[in-house]
């Protein structure tokens, strides 16, 4: 029922973003942060790459995607200032569908919308360090896996959280970081 539930207001956040007005779109059409900010009400500003590092200690994050949570991107070959996007759906574990602005050229034009596209984990691990993203010119599939930081969640963070994401990459430093927490924060 919870998860019919945040279907339905993310599908509502997104068709609210649809209508917005254009004066939330650049002159060449939404960028992707512009759009990620108000589908997803994550209020952080500035280039997508830096949303990560941003969202510490403002919002809750994790290696699992959920509904209405934004996937960050790493900067990483031409995508020289990242890319978020939002999380509209869950396929499978190793497989999700987003909505978000800026990543396909359709028609000629850049800035443009695309709903429900498929992202895949192409980690080894199956941790979603790794993606593939659907391209329209392409019909298919983009061939380009792009590193990803993770997901951001809408709501406020913990202090667990906080520090599992100062820890990244390293389970054996978030467990020492979470041990070397006082009792009260531990659970907060």
């Amino acid at each position: 029922m919870a998860g019919r539930i945040l279907r339905l207001a993310a599908t509502m956040l997104m068709a609210l973003a649809a209508a917005a007005p254009v004066a939330a779109q650049t002159s060449g059409g939404w960028q992707c942060v512009t759009f990620a900010r108000v589908v997803s009400g994550i209020q952080i500003f500035g280039d997508a790459a830096t949303w990560w590092h941003a969202a510490v200690g403002r919002y809750e994050q994790g290696f699992v995607p959920r509904v209405g949570g934004v996937m960050v991107f790493k900067p990483f070959a031409h995508m020289r200032v990242g890319h978020v996007a939002t999380v509209s759906e869950i396929v499978s574990p190793r497989e999700i569908k987003v909505t978000h602005a800026n990543w396909s050229l359709i028609a000629g034009h850049r800035g443009q919308v695309e709903t429900n596209v498929t992202v895949v984990d192409t980690s080894v691990a199956g941790d979603w360090s790794r993606v593939r993203v659907w391209y329209a010119p392409l019909a298919d599939l983009g061939r380009t896996e792009y590193p990803v930081y993770g997901f951001i969640y809408g709501h406020a963070a913990t202090a667990v959280d906080h520090v599992v994401a100062v820890a990244i990459g390293s389970t054996e430093r978030a467990i020492a970081a979470v041990a070397a927490l006082p009792a009260e924060l531990a659970g907060s």
